[in-house]
């Protein structure tokens, strides 16, 4: 082996090591039997799972996390599928700049988001509500479904189209049976970003945070200002498989080699 690719495989062991390592102590320290969270463990229990549904603000939030997440993905899929289908054949000049305005929520600062639409919002009557939070959610998590749905149409041949409408078929009977099977890997891809980003974000949440509309990550911050034990790790922990799952089930239905090559 030259020394070249000797170092190269260090580099990359080491970067692995540096990225998965806090994550995998944070996985152990949610198993401790301990009140606080250290590692090593001194022993092995599952009480801090049960603390989750222990305390009420953690499941009350969890919900409105699983809503709201919900709720964005559905609204940037109504928004960007659309937006994307149209962009990813336009031949115009401006083509390009509305897809990178589109896409400008992923370059931007999440706080400054959050900031602005506060004022947006409660300028436009909406305030601090689930609505406005919904959408402010649907904004960021947009440019993930345009992005993928975008790359995805573009590597399709419009000869299949102009072949179905040559055989009689309508606009929207060419989509739902010749387009929207060809670009579903892309849009199960967006669906799935769109679902994190939203469930696990804080910064644009915490400015729309109140007794009704707080999300899992927000409650789990106040949580940690008063007190930190290894429940937090457990929730995150939870947090992590529930990732897990939609990686899983995703690469079951349509593959992971296509939904990174739809990326």
């Amino acid at each position: 082996m030259r020394l070249s690719d000797l170092l190269l495989w260090l580099f990359t062991a080491a970067f692995f090591v540096f990225m998965l390592l806090p994550i995998l102590v944070v996985v152990v320290i949610s198993f401790t039997s301990a009140g606080y969270a250290a590692f090593p463990i001194p022993g092995w229990s599952l009480k801090w799972f049960a603390r989750i549904f222990e305390y009420q603000p953690f499941i009350d939030s969890l919900w409105v996390s699983l809503e709201l997440a919900v709720v964005s993905t559905v609204g940037s899929c109504v928004l960007g599928i659309p937006a994307a289908l149209y962009l990813a054949r336009s031949r115009s000049g401006w083509a390009t700049a509305v897809t990178t305005f589109l896409l400008s929520p992923l370059s931007m600062p999440m706080i400054v988001i959050g900031f602005a639409s506060l004022f947006f919002l409660s300028a436009l009557g909406l305030g601090v509500s689930f609505l406005a939070l919904a959408i402010v959610h649907t904004v960021i998590c947009l440019p993930y479904v345009i992005r993928t749905v975008t790359a995805v149409y573009r590597g399709i041949s419009p000869a299949y189209e102009e072949a179905a409408m040559i055989l009689g078929a309508s606009r929207f009977t060419t989509f739902r049976e010749v387009t929207l099977p060809l670009i579903r890997p892309g849009i199960a891809a967006g669906c799935l970003f769109s679902f994190l980003t939203s469930f696990d974000n804080l910064p644009v949440s915490y400015f729309f945070g109140s007794a009704q509309t707080n999300t899992l990550p927000v409650v789990m911050l106040a949580y940690m200002e008063h007190q930190f034990d290894p429940s937090i790790a457990a929730l995150s922990t939870l947090q992590l498989a529930l990732a897990v799952v939609a990686l899983v089930v995703a690469d079951r239905l349509y593959g992971i080699e296509k939904m990174t090559v739809a990326t």
